[in-house]
């Protein structure tokens, strides 16, 4: 990932309450994901290595790396396109079931 991302987002986020940052990086990755061509563009800003050594066969399914983003971070599906710009091989998103649940207590890390 390039340094604008440690330069200018990290320290951003960092000083805000971990649910705040949450939220604020799950809406802005949303709207990239939402934008015509904004998955295309994250993924030129953070230009995630490409190297077919890292691809990975399990079950069937192909994974251009072994790195994957574990539920939790974005519940909803609302920027998978994002995510995957980002460089991870995998994105697992919350459980779907037919009516809403409630979710854990906060405070969550």
């Amino acid at each position: 990932m390039t340094g604008w991302y440690e330069r200018a987002v990290y320290p951003a986020l960092a000083r805000l309450d971990p649910e705040r940052a949450h939220r604020l990086a799950l809406r802005g990755l949303s709207a990239f994901d939402r934008l015509p061509g904004g998955c295309r563009l994250l993924r030129r800003l953070c230009d995630p290595p490409a190297d077919d050594r890292l691809a990975v066969d399990c079950l069937g399914r192909r994974f251009p790396n072994p790195l994957g983003l574990a539920a939790g971070f974005d519940k909803d599906a609302e920027a998978v396109g994002a995510l995957l710009a980002l460089g991870f091989g995998f994105v697992e998103v919350g459980t779907v079931t037919p009516r809403p649940q409630p979710g854990n207590p906060g405070p969550r890390l």
